[in-house]
């Protein structure tokens, strides 16, 4: 087996394998596995199937099942790659003493980073076209987490299109603290949403004529300079298609997963379709498939495929992935969004099961919330406390 280092047979391939490590995250540190020395050993064969060895702090460590999934998404994705195989060590103390050595150069020198916590959840909500819903999935996935008593912060990036406010029925200034945005607060059950959006700092019928630069720099804003404080997940509406928004976060927020909200005609599967393959390129994980407007029930109980069938289970089967969930076409979801009571804010009833389900599918096995006790964040809280008083 070839060391990282190596030129990996002086192949295109293995040069693109190297690239895309340089994409996996460790959560705990904000560093790349490359770059913290994780990544031990590479092999790339003649057949493209390539073998990842990676050395975690500790034997017992919980963000062993997600380094593996980013690897290999991030690496399954390349083109001439037809297999991944992770195999994880543990770093003995010289390795170990080296992480250490980076995270304290971290906490003396850290860089730019948002405000989001390393142990959030960030969740993309995308789609490839306007007009699937995208937004009603949005918010009604994060009522459905909140009620289970989680924290839940929406960031709202449709800059033009912004409708979360109203979807929500949020309103307000928001006011800055230390120089950054503190977002607006709704308590729902036992949980809390944080919401930040274009529709609290703008009019509701103001046009937003902002592009490229312009556009990336409010996300960035968003990101960055806002108080989130402590949550379990961070839900991004995204704008539709793949635009500059959808390039700056992949660039700005690499741990970004990504859900993919479709309708069930083929003609939108295949649109979704470039929403998810950019989402890849930028080397994001594509999560699963919500497919919404699914099939009209009437009162008497007999159902109706108003817009077809089977394009959330065809993008799904195409790309890989699990079909999270389908939501069926109901007044109640526009009626709701109408008077900012989204529907999963009901106590009972067929379209709150729905979302019920899809939550449980996002916290239990999606993108479930990391415990990082066991790994090494404790030791480098202490190092960052002992950096701070002068102690290192």
């Amino acid at each position: 087996m070839d060391r990282l280092d190596s030129d990996l047979d002086g192949t295109d391939l293995g040069d693109a394998v190297r690239a895309a490590l340089r994409m996996v995250i460790d959560p705990e540190l904000g560093a790349d596995i490359v770059e913290l020395g994780m990544v031990t050993a590479v092999d790339v064969d003649d057949d493209g199937a390539v073998t990842v060895e990676v050395a975690l702090t500790v034997a017992g460590c919980p963000l062993r099942t997600q380094i593996r999934t980013d690897v290999e998404t991030h690496v399954g994705v390349l083109e001439g790659v037809s297999s991944v195989t992770v195999t994880t060590g543990v770093m003995d103390a010289a390795q170990r003493a080296a992480v250490m050595a980076r995270a304290r150069l971290l906490a003396r020198d850290p860089a730019p980073k948002t405000d989001i916590p390393d142990s959030a959840r960030v969740i993309a909500i995308a789609s490839g076209k306007g007009g699937v819903g995208k937004s009603s999935i949005t918010v009604n996935l994060a009522v459905a987490m909140a009620r289970r008593g989680l924290t839940v912060g929406v960031l709202d990036a449709d800059i033009w299109g912004f409708s979360i406010p109203r979807l929500l029925g949020m309103q307000g200034q928001v006011e800055a603290r230390e120089k950054k945005m503190v977002p607006l607060e709704r308590r729902v059950g036992a949980g809390t949403l944080r919401v930040l959006s274009m529709g609290f700092l703008a009019q509701e019928d103001s046009a937003i004529m902002w592009r490229g630069l312009i556009l990336n720099r409010a996300v960035q804003q968003f990101l960055e300079d806002v108080h989130w404080g402590d949550l379990d997940y961070l839900l991004i509406d995204m704008p539709p298609g793949t635009g500059d928004i959808q390039m700056g976060l992949a660039r700005m927020v690499p741990r970004t997963e990504v859900i993919i909200v479709t309708t069930p005609p083929v003609a939108a599967q295949k649109v979704a379709a470039r929403a998810a393959d950019m989402a890849r390129k930028g080397y994001l994980r594509v999560a699963g498939i919500v497919e919404n407007m699914s099939d009209f029930v009437c009162e008497h109980g007999t159902s109706y495929a108003l817009f077809g069938s089977g394009g959330g289970a065809r993008l799904a089967a195409e790309l890989g992935v699990p079909l999270i969930g389908q939501v069926p076409l109901h007044p109640s979801v526009s009626a709701g969004g109408d008077t900012g009571e989204p529907v999963a804010l009901a106590g009972h009833g067929p379209l709150v099961e729905v979302f019920d389900q899809i939550a449980d599918q996002v916290i239990t096995s999606i993108a479930p919330v990391v415990a990082m006790e066991g790994c090494s964040v404790r030791l480098l809280d202490a190092m960052k406390s002992a950096v701070e008083a002068g102690a290192v």
